[in-house]
């Protein structure tokens, strides 16, 4: 996918007198060119509020805005655009469904697993509302091979387990989480799942009724679109069941002086002006993606990696956090280098105008897990090659050099 890095302006940047390689779009994407047009064409030529005008922009920009939700719906394979919810991003999508149905469904000697391979997002808001509620908090162990412990997970679940909340990958190790098993599995017992899709979303093929999951929740920014744009897809039986979210404008049908009605659906969620622009704009990055091919995004993804997991297992210092089967893991590398620490390898690469990852990537229970205090991190995208690969392999040798490990 060589000829795609023409479609990404940023790609052309120099950093420290080098062309260069980013390789943290496990944290954020680049934005395409068809996305930077659009943005700018919607502020230029249909700019204005949306569901509260009858004027020609507000009427534009609202069937603008509405099509993208469509389009998302039809992305992830939504039964309606109606279970899709746009929020500021995967975070606050997750916290909807915390402060929405969790408060509400929750309650004393109730129990909400989470797997131990979480980021922060699908942890700490559910952590939180299980001391409010005297719930019970189980975390899924992770194997030696970075995977799930399933049997774990089966013995886990019981009568009292409400909500299940797992990533369909993780943002350190890359390992891809068997989602729709566990959906079943969590429904055998009645209960919930909520699956963060942020890592998976924009590298494989998601289909969110093939894995029966009640809550899916992304970021936009992760899958080459805009900051401040996030999903949450709910199926609508259980949407239903939920209080709003926010309080304010645009979510309400009428407002009397002691009570207020709401909007149904979605819009029940989005109080206030959103940010249109940027979701009328990643229309187009959902046609692009769709263009290149989800499938064959996920099979460039698995190349590459499996490309720098040779290419990092030929120095003995190296220590590599991810699942020893590739299939199993996604577009995500992370490692250490001896005991050099996490934050110099990245200075080192950005040296060599490499833009890595290093830390804890917000899932310090994870690295605690580990043994731990953090890894450097690589991860792909469409625009990514083998020749990245190569140049991250010279600024391997130099971090080995420099600290003699």
């Amino acid at each position: 996918m060589r000829a795609i890095q023409k479609d990404f302006p940023i790609l052309n940047r120099k950093v420290n007198g080098k062309k260069i390689v980013y390789l943290d779009n496990a944290s954020t994407s680049q934005k395409p060119k068809v996305f930077l047009h659009a943005l700018q064409q919607f502020y230029t030529t249909h700019n204005a509020n949306i569901h509260r005008g009858i004027h020609t922009l507000s009427t534009e920009a609202t069937e603008q805005y509405e099509i993208t939700r469509k389009k998302i719906a039809s992305y992830i394979g939504a039964a309606s655009s109606e279970e899709i919810i746009f929020t500021k991003n995967c975070t606050e999508a997750i916290n909807c469904v915390r402060f929405s149905w969790g408060q509400q469904y929750i309650n004393s000697g109730d129990e909400i697993i989470v797997s131990g391979l979480e980021h922060h997002a699908n942890f700490v808001p559910w952590q939180t509302l299980a001391k409010e509620k005297g719930a019970v908090l189980k975390i899924i162990p992770v194997t030696a091979n970075f995977q799930l412990d399933m049997d774990a997970y089966k013995k886990m679940l019981s009568k009292k387990t409400k909500l299940v909340c797992v990533t369909s990958q993780s943002n350190v190790t890359g390992t891809i989480n068997p989602v729709q098993e566990m959906a079943r599995m969590a429904h055998a017992v009645g209960a919930y799942i909520m699956v963060d899709g942020a890592q998976s979303v924009g590298h494989k093929p998601v289909n969110v009724k093939k894995i029966d999951c009640d809550f899916f929740a992304f970021s936009a920014h992760k899958m080459l679109g805009p900051t401040g744009v996030g999903v949450l897809h709910v199926k609508k039986t259980v949407m239903e069941q939920m209080p709003p979210f926010m309080y304010g404008g645009e979510m309400v049908e009428s407002v009397q002086d002691t009570q207020s009605a709401y909007r149904t659906g979605p819009w029940k969620f989005e109080a206030g002006t959103p940010n249109i622009a940027d979701i009328v704009a990643f229309g187009t990055t959902i046609d692009y993606l769709k263009q290149i091919g989800i499938t064959q995004i996920a099979q460039h993804d698995k190349k590459i990696l499996a490309y720098a997991k040779k290419i990092l297992r030929k120095y003995p210092a190296v220590r590599i956090f991810s699942p020893t089967d590739s299939a199993l893991s996604g577009n995500v590398l992370s490692f250490t280098v001896g005991t050099v620490h996490p934050h110099d390898i990245a200075t080192i690469f950005n040296n060599e105008g490499i833009a890595i990852r290093s830390g804890l990537h917000c899932a310090e229970p994870l690295a605690r897990r580990l043994g731990i205090t953090g890894t450097a991190r690589m991860s792909f995208y469409i625009y990514n090659n083998t020749t990245d690969i190569d140049k991250v392999e010279k600024a391997l040798q130099k971090v080995i050099k420099i600290f003699k490990v």
